[in-house]
């Protein structure tokens, strides 16, 4: 019997301290949760320097400037004058006059006439293409009917700033009113690669009135022709002279 009582008691000891050391620790817990641990302080505000704002300027940005490329040619203005007789006597010869020269101001030479022969002008751009091309200027008189040297196309170097003219003999043979057209060509002739092509610059209308000996237009001529044919009509009549023998022959019997 002792020693079961000695170990009641021994069993209540310890259930004694188990709940004493319980108690204990529950009242530390109530108590640390009032005061915060040191893992739980607040941290301590880190102080900073603010530096004064400083406006800034607004400015654009640069603007992108485009690769440099080869500039474009600007044409060249030249004037183009056209001089030929608008009257000929059949079986002379005379002289058409093309004329292209630098023209700056952009003049337009007025159809006139000087010392009898027709002039007109016209104002023409032509590519400013002479750096990379041989730029060769090109004319042809086409006529029917009229004799005309040189009757091939005629063709002349062009260089910048520099005129150039082109001259034909015409020729008319018989009397009579001849139209024609003169054509002025532009070819250009790649310096590198050799290729050509060619551009229709003007074509101006001509026209000629061929006279006869005695300087009268083709329209009279051919009047005059007609009346003198019936004149020579009525003189081939076979009874003409015998009319003409009766009227003089009454107008002496009068006298007397």
């Amino acid at each position: 019997m002792n020693k079961i009582q000695v170990s009641r008691r021994h069993i209540f000891r310890m259930v004694a301290a188990w709940i004493v050391l319980s108690l204990a620790i529950l009242a530390c817990g109530i108590g640390g949760g009032s005061a915060p641990s040191a893992e739980e302080e607040p941290a301590a505000p880190v102080l900073t320097s603010i530096a004064p704002e400083v406006p800034v300027e607004e400015t654009e940005p640069p603007p992108i400037l485009p690769l440099p490329t080869q500039p474009p040619a600007i044409p060249e203005r030249r004037s183009l004058t056209l001089e030929y007789p608008p009257y000929m006597r059949a079986g002379d010869s005379d002289i058409v006059r093309l004329t292209l020269e630098v023209d700056d101001l952009g003049n337009v030479v007025p159809t006139a006439q000087i010392d009898g022969n027709v002039v007109t002008g016209e104002v023409v751009e032509i590519p400013n293409l002479y750096k990379t091309h041989n730029v060769i200027a090109e004319a042809k008189f086409d006529i029917a009917g009229m004799q005309i040297s040189p009757s091939e196309t005629i063709s002349q170097t062009l260089s910048q700033g520099q005129s150039v003219t082109f001259y034909w003999s015409v020729r008319p043979q018989e009397v009579g009113t001849y139209r024609g057209t003169i054509w002025f060509y532009l070819r250009f002739v790649d310096k590198v690669s050799g290729e050509e092509s060619q551009k229709t610059v003007s074509a101006q209308l001509v026209e000629i009135e061929a006279v006869n000996l005695f300087g009268l237009p083709a329209s009279l001529v051919r009047t005059f022709g007609g009346i003198g044919s019936v004149v020579g009509a009525v003189v081939g009549f076979p009874f003409f002279e015998d009319i003409i023998r009766f009227i003089f022959g009454r107008r002496k019997s009068r006298g007397k």
